[in-house]
């Protein structure tokens, strides 16, 4: 954060000032004094900054604009115009007419807590909350200088919770966070906090710790996150891949449980995400009511159908999927029940996206970074252009549609006047090269610029 001074002004100290002149100065502060048109439109200028792009693609329309002025007002577009106009006296020009500008980037699935590594399991019981906070900060503002202005982290300890809310405070810089706190699972099941330890260490965990079993402690799952300052909920409806468990896809909740989650979620006003790797745990998640499936790697034509019908999103992760394959090659990376549930599952993710956005199945962008190092989150939009997947299309899935899912649509997700400054720039064209996107040069969020010329700023 950095102090704004009026050039040529003295710090004011109010211990330096005399008593009676410092009462004298807060009684004249209470009475109006008749400002000038020209000084309010100085104020104005001041705070106001043109873009120049030289392409637009606002994450809404079906093609790009040429030679666009964006106009911000602190955090605000306040206008989109056609032409490069010239800046007034006291406003700040970016030139980005050589450049492709974009919404900020919208990432549906990420874990900012922690980071694959080789001793990611033993990390569990050598790092306290401390440690994941400070390393958690730095994945964070790795993340918005990859260009994601706004994530949704679907599961941690509560420190991703924690970072939501020192992001939103000012004192990390990071990417707007939507937090689910803890995963709910059943018990024994993916994101149970104890699998894999031994007896005396795995106690009885329940609601409060995220395991549920029933709909009654199901419902007290929902109630204890929500409790904690969830955003959203987020539920492991089937087996998963890097739990140190042996089942990877068979389901785990049943559709009464789910329903008794999303019920007591949308008590809350809060919705349900669901990672689904097996069919029959994907159907009964969406018959449940869940928003999102996350992962859907065995997902049948009949589920497809099914989400279709019931409005769901699929958020693929086709880069978890494949660098959970290439890492389980490596020896002693994984335990040894991970590695054959890596090797089945990881490959399986970009097909099975193929087929779904094919069959007309709603797609929102996502990606499980934390699975694979922070800040590659754009890997996942050259993987699915690899499928036949309009590169405009992966483009508004992380954005406007992004924005939809999350409600957000009337902030986020699309340069347009009245939406926060959520605004970044890429060298050359990504509707022709997808993977520019992945050397994103300029970042703003909330009308501050965090990145310009590719190096950092806003420090």
């Amino acid at each position: 954060m950095h102090a704004i001074r009026a050039a040529g002004t003295a710090a004011f100290h109010p211990a330096a000032v005399p008593p009676a002149a410092l009462l004298l100065a807060v009684a004249l502060l209470g009475t109006s004094t008749p400002v000038s048109a020209q000084q309010e439109a100085a104020t104005e200028a001041a705070q106001r900054t043109l873009i120049h792009a030289g392409t637009l693609i606002d994450g809404r329309a079906d093609a790009p604009r040429s030679q666009v002025t964006i106009v911000v007002e602190g955090n605000r577009i306040a206008a989109v115009d056609d032409g490069f106009r010239e800046p007034a006296a006291g406003e700040r020009l970016v030139d980005l007419s050589a450049s492709t500008v974009l919404p900020g980037l919208i990432d549906m699935h990420v874990h900012l807590e922690g980071e694959t590594n080789p001793n990611r399991y033993l990390e569990t019981f050598t790092l306290d909350a401390g440690d994941l906070a400070f390393r958690a900060t730095a994945f964070a503002r790795r993340t918005l200088d990859a260009g994601f202005t706004t994530v949704r982290d679907l599961g941690g300890t509560g420190v991703n919770t924690a970072l939501r809310d020192a992001v939103a405070g000012g004192w990390v810089a990071g990417p707007r966070i939507v937090s689910v706190g803890k995963s709910l699972a059943v018990t024994g099941g993916h994101a149970d906090p104890t699998n894999g330890y031994r007896l005396d260490l795995m106690g009885e965990p329940g609601p409060l710790e995220g395991v549920v079993d029933g709909p009654v402690a199901a419902r007290q799952g929902v109630r204890h996150q929500v409790k904690l300052g969830a955003d959203w909920i987020k539920i492991t409806s089937t087996g998963g891949v890097l739990s140190v468990a042996r089942e990877g896809q068979r389901p785990q909740f049943t559709e009464e449980e789910v329903r008794a989650v999303v019920e007591a979620a949308a008590d809350w006003g809060v919705e349900v995400a669901a990672h689904a790797h097996g069919d029959e745990g994907m159907q009964r998640a969406v018959r449940g009511g869940v928003r999102t499936i996350e992962h859907g790697t065995r997902m049948s034509d009949e589920t497809m159908r099914l989400m279709v019908d019931h409005g769901a999103y699929y958020v693929p992760t086709i880069t978890a999927g494949k660098s959970v394959a290439e890492l389980a090659q490596i020896e002693g990376y994984y335990p040894a029940v991970v590695v054959p549930k890596a090797l089945e599952l990881g490959p399986l993710i970009q097909d099975t996206f193929g087929r779904a956005w094919r069959a007309g199945v709603p797609i929102a962008f996502g990606t499980d970074a934390g699975v694979f190092p922070h800040g590659e989150n754009a890997r996942e939009f050259v993987y699915m252009v690899e499928t036949g997947y309009p590169p405009m299309d992966a483009i508004r899935a992380a954005t406007s549609v992004n924005a939809r899912v999350l409600r957000m649509e009337d902030r986020i997700g699309a340069i347009a006047p009245g939406l926060l400054a959520d605004i970044i720039a890429v060298d050359g064209n990504p509707l022709e090269q997808i993977e520019l996107l992945r050397d994103v040069r300029f970042v703003m969020k909330d009308g501050v610029i965090y990145k310009e010329g590719g190096e950092r700023t806003g420090e």
